[in-house]
């Protein structure tokens, strides 16, 4: 069949798949890397598939109403996310009516509240909810031979005007038999749409992995959409595909390791490592990986041998209550010894805080900030707590009354910028987004760190070129 997977048009970079949907203050534009995977998944399968990327390249309503059109799929994919989701709907209905097509989101806001969402307008079709690919490939097939949908797992659906939801789908076991997401992006995308403010560019995003065993009360990837049990890739296939990148992608400098956490089992994190080392992959490209603040010394330092340039880990606070109000299950002397051996390791390390958690106050907001110069991470982002519906944030911050609407429009401001709809006692959210403003004004005007920047990028002018890209956007943003 002829399928469209689209990632909608909507702010121009606003980063959809990104863990906090947004347009960033850093540049930073994710892959729509699980409509990549879902793409190769129907390719493989026979379907004749566009991949269309809006928000990096440009597009707008109207070009994809003219895509439509000259493309003429029976099946029109979308992703979407919770603050685009009336945007996301409402292109799906304009679509619909060029050619009548069949419209199926994806994603985690119609996965957590499909019921919600069908209401929204009567247009959508149907929802492939949580992990995707292969629900959409069986659909396909079904829509191909005028089938029933009843009999596609994980597929909810809109019918003479009934809404039905059909089991959850079981995930995907064997990863290794999805194509390699690189082999799509080379075919679809254009690699040089992409940033990310702490990574060499240009640069592309993988999965090792789907799932994760942690259980932050926040994080939204492993309890709305792939769950809480961690299935890997083989580390062979892992290594096949930056082999794949340093040979088919030559001007790719950076492979990002996008799992949740990367390193939950890490004798497989060190066999990655020692086959990247043994095919000569670690002298040819560098990358990073998403990791945890208990990761241990050793491992560390075989990533770095196998060229691994950056590690990103969850700080998200300096209060030690507040890191156990929220579940992160780590100590701030994890964090502290962690950040001590990312430096004997010579890993630069990008630290991620979270404003707002429950029992946030003004005290420990300060804290935070003063654990972030403490530990020295290469960059920080401090972001508020942004509540996803599906996480236990979300039910947390319903039940205490300390959401300020459920207009899902105002999870980000009219430029697309991360805002809060948390308020708590003695902090409301305007005062949650301006000391998210203060925390990097503190973090980034220093002057240890502005003479730390100067002095790596001129050791290093590869860090120049992404220190520099990102900081046109970024300082644009600070000072407003």
């Amino acid at each position: 069949m002829k399928i469209l997977v689209l990632n909608p048009p909507f702010l121009p970079k606003y980063s959809r798949t990104s863990r906090s949907p947004a347009v960033t203050h850093g540049g930073t534009l994710y892959y729509p890397f699980w409509l990549a995977y879902a793409t190769g998944a129907l390719e493989k399968d026979g379907n004749e598939v566009i991949l269309k990327d809006s928000p990096a390249d440009g597009s707008t309503v109207d070009d994809v109403i003219g895509l439509v059109r000259e493309f003429n799929p029976q099946i029109v994919v979308l992703d979407t996310s919770t603050p685009s989701i009336h945007n996301d709907v409402e292109v799906a209905a304009k679509l619909k009516k060029v050619n009548g097509c069949f419209t199926v989101l994806v994603g985690t806001h119609p996965s957590a509240m499909p019921e919600e969402t069908f209401k929204m307008n009567d247009k959508v079709d149907a929802i492939a909810r949580k992990e995707y690919d292969y629900t959409l490939k069986e659909l396909a097939k079904v829509l191909e031979k005028g089938g029933d949908l009843k009999n596609v797992n994980g597929l909810s659906y809109r019918k003479s005007g009934k809404i039905y939801h059909n089991p959850d789908r079981e995930p995907i076991q064997n990863l290794d038999e999805i194509p390699f997401v690189t082999q799509v992006y080379k075919k679809h995308l254009d690699v040089k749409n992409y940033f990310y403010a702490a990574a060499e560019w240009p640069m592309v995003m993988i999965m090792s992995a789907r799932g994760c065993i942690f259980r932050c009360f926040f994080c939204v990837y492993p309890q709305v959409t792939w769950g809480l049990k961690f299935r890997p890739r083989s580390a062979e296939n892992v290594a096949e595909e930056f082999e794949y990148v340093t040979k088919e992608m030559p001007e790719v400098k950076t492979i990002g390791v996008e799992d949740d956490t990367f390193t939950i089992d890490k004798e497989r994190v060190r066999k990655i490592c020692r086959l990247l080392i043994e095919k000569g992959i670690n002298k040819k490209i560098h990358w990073w990986a998403n990791t945890r603040a208990d990761l241990d010394y050793e491992t560390m330092k075989i990533m770095k041998d196998a060229g691994c340039r950056l590690i990103i880990v969850g700080y998200e606070s300096g209060s030690q209550e507040l890191l156990n109000n929220c579940n992160k299950g780590i100590t701030l002397e994890n964090s502290l010894m962690f950040a001590e051996n990312a430096r004997k390791a010579k890993l630069l390390v990008h630290g991620c805080f979270i404003i707002g958690l429950p029992g946030e106050t003004k005290e420990t907001i300060n804290q935070t900030i003063e654990f972030a110069k403490k530990l020295k991470p290469d960059t920080a982002q401090f972001f508020p707590l942004m509540l996803y519906p599906g996480t236990r944030a979300y039910e947390w911050a319903k039940q205490k009354g300390y959401l300020t609407t459920e207009d899902f429009r105002k999870w980000v401001d009219v430029k697309g910028h991360h805002e809060t709809i948390l308020s708590m006692p003695g902090l409301n959210s305007d005062e949650i987004v301006r000391w998210c403003g203060i925390a990097r004004k503190r973090f980034y005007l220093r002057p240890s760190y502005i003479l730390y920047k100067i002095k790596q990028s001129l050791l290093h002018p590869s860090e120049a070129q992404r220190t520099i890209k990102s900081a046109r956007t970024f300082f644009k943003h600070l000072f407003s």
